[in-house]
């Protein structure tokens, strides 16, 4: 690989990194062609970013950008790294695990997340970086917190309402 080509994947990890608030650092050392093709297709579909690049140069990227930042992640840099970038932070670890079910195994290994600006370092965060709740799904939540009083309200005003259509006596709240 020549200098300039090293530079141009700099460059191109620089903007992923840049570009997506939330990515995973696997390690698919273990995994057979047709299994990586497999998992390339899975992230595909979810609208997951997979790059494969050397650490050395996933590493000048994160320290070109913030070396402080992205600290926490420079020891997981080691053996066969790939990317998964995503909009959504749960996306990459839910293929991860349904890979491994699929699979029956414990590849891909999770070495590292980047959540919103959080670290999370091993394999064993897999599982509650599976039940991170979304942006989407926070928002509704509230949402629905917050229509549920008036829900009730609006049931008991046509409730009262019906009585009063059907003619029977209808007591006032207090």
């Amino acid at each position: 690989m020549t200098k300039d080509q090293k530079n141009e994947v700099i460059e191109v990890l620089k903007e992923k990194f840049s570009q997506y608030s939330n990515f995973y650092v696997t390690n698919t050392e273990s995994l057979s062609v047709a299994q990586i093709g497999k998992l390339r297709r899975a992230c595909f579909d979810k609208e997951v970013e997979m790059k494969v690049a050397k650490n050395t140069l996933i590493r000048k990227a994160l320290e070109s950008l913030d070396t402080e930042k992205y600290s926490g992640l420079y020891e997981s840099l080691n053996n066969v790294t790939a990317l998964m970038f995503s909009e959504n932070p749960k996306e990459p670890a839910l293929i991860l695990s349904s890979f491994r079910k699929a699979l029956n195994g414990e590849k891909p290994v999770l070495k590292a997340a980047f959540i919103n600006g959080d670290i999370y370092t091993g394999d064993n965060n897999l599982k509650a970086l599976t039940q991170i709740r979304t942006k989407n799904e926070l928002i509704g939540e509230v949402i629905g917190l917050l229509q549920s009083p008036a829900k009730r309200v609006l049931a008991a005003l046509l409730h009262y309402h019906e009585k009063q259509a059907a003619g029977t006596e209808v007591a006032p709240a207090e």
